[in-house]
């Protein structure tokens, strides 16, 4: 699963080097301050408020407790995490029976974005990380607004080939 990932790994980027590695619950402080920085998430609600942190440490708990599941962090040379994101290895029916890798919530620091950080957490992702988990497909989802984000995906060759729907569970807490 996930855990046989070869990590942690250092990628070269324009800003420099930087660590890829499994995010721990020391990392928790950190990545919330990630989803903050990001004016889209701060709007559903992540603005890193201190009466949200058990949510936030269950979550971390239960991504790093599943094996299907990794919260990677990149830290750069000083230790400082400035990117995150999480995979997903899910085992499919269609395409033959192939599994896939689902990439969510990858977030780099508004103050190293186009670092080339982003690119180089991505390009393991699908250089690396794809076939020692022998998915042949990676896919991953992005909020409409992030025109930008867009830009970037598919200049990294992803392309943007369906259309996702969300349904909000009614009585329970969502502010995506």
């Amino acid at each position: 699963m996930l855990s046989d990932l070869t990590l942690p790994v250092t990628l070269p980027t324009r800003s420099g080097p930087v660590t890829l590695r499994n995010a721990s619950a020391d990392d928790l402080d950190d990545l919330v301050s990630l989803l903050s920085d990001d004016p889209i998430s701060a709007a559903r609600g992540d603005v890193g408020v201190p009466e949200d942190r058990l949510r936030y440490a269950a979550a971390l708990d239960a991504i790093v407790g599943d094996p299907a599941n990794a919260l990677l962090a990149a830290t750069d040379d000083r230790g400082t995490v400035v990117a995150t994101l999480q995979l997903t290895r899910i085992p499919g029916m269609t395409r033959r029976g192939s599994a896939r890798l689902l990439v969510e919530a990858v977030h780099v620091s508004s103050a190293v974005r186009s670092g080339g950080i982003g690119s180089a957490v991505l390009r393991w992702v699908t250089d690396v990380a794809a076939p020692e988990l022998g998915t042949p497909l990676v896919q991953l989802t992005s909020d409409a607004a992030r025109t930008d984000a867009h830009r970037f995906y598919e200049r990294l060759g992803f392309s943007g080939s369906h259309i996702g729907f969300k349904y909000r569970v009614p009585g329970l807490v969502d502010t995506d």
